[in-house]
């Protein structure tokens, strides 16, 4: 059941840079989601760290800016990362609201922004439904985002092991096959996997 929420979409953001379909943001919201984007392959604590940096920058820019969707996008990704390294605890129930929040606020502001959607997508199919998931709400996400951006391929891989989940094989076995041939690295490997297994 927790296995996936602190995760929760960040395989969305692997590797991204800036898109023209980006909405625009600040210097500072930009600098804190490279912090979020950087490869994982470091130590944990090198790692924790820089998420703190990223968390503390993107807080910096909603505090200048309100209605900076890229500085409430960079807290999402900061502050799910470092719910990751954390692993499961009380605490990670509690900033479960403030990822909540921060998501919420980057969907409002930029209400057609790909990895936005996308985001929250994974996030409520992740979440369990006590800590407000919503597995239906969360595949309608990750459709309009694939919709906006097909090449979206972590979505593509979350959306087909989501329609795998509920039942429904021929769809689920459709988007993985199609994730496998657009996607790279992990999500190429998560896809064939599951196209192997819903044949």
């Amino acid at each position: 059941m927790w296995r996936s929420f602190v995760v929760l979409g960040m395989a969305v953001l692997a590797s991204r840079s800036v898109r023209a379909a980006d909405p625009p943001g600040s210097q500072a919201a930009r600098d804190a989601l490279a912090l979020c984007d950087a490869p994982k392959d470091s130590p944990e604590a090198a790692r924790a760290d820089r998420y703190a940096r990223g968390l503390a920058l993107a807080e910096h820019a909603i505090d200048a800016d309100g209605k900076d969707a890229v500085a409430y996008f960079a807290a999402f990704c900061n502050r799910g990362r470092r719910m990751e390294l954390a692993g499961r605890s009380i605490r990670n129930v509690v900033e479960v609201r403030r990822l909540r929040s921060d998501i919420d606020h980057a969907v409002a502001l930029a209400p057609d922004w790909p990895d936005a959607l996308a985001g929250k997508g994974r996030l409520l199919l992740d979440l369990p439904r006590v800590l407000g998931g919503d597995p239906g709400e969360g595949e309608r996400l990750l459709r309009r985002a694939l919709d906006l951006d097909p090449h979206e391929t972590a979505a593509r891989v979350r959306l087909a092991h989501a329609l795998a989940d509920r039942g429904a094989k021929d769809e689920a076995r459709t988007e993985a096959e199609r994730a496998a041939r657009d996607a790279t690295g992990d999500d190429a490997a998560d896809a064939r996997a599951l196209a192997e297994r819903l044949k």
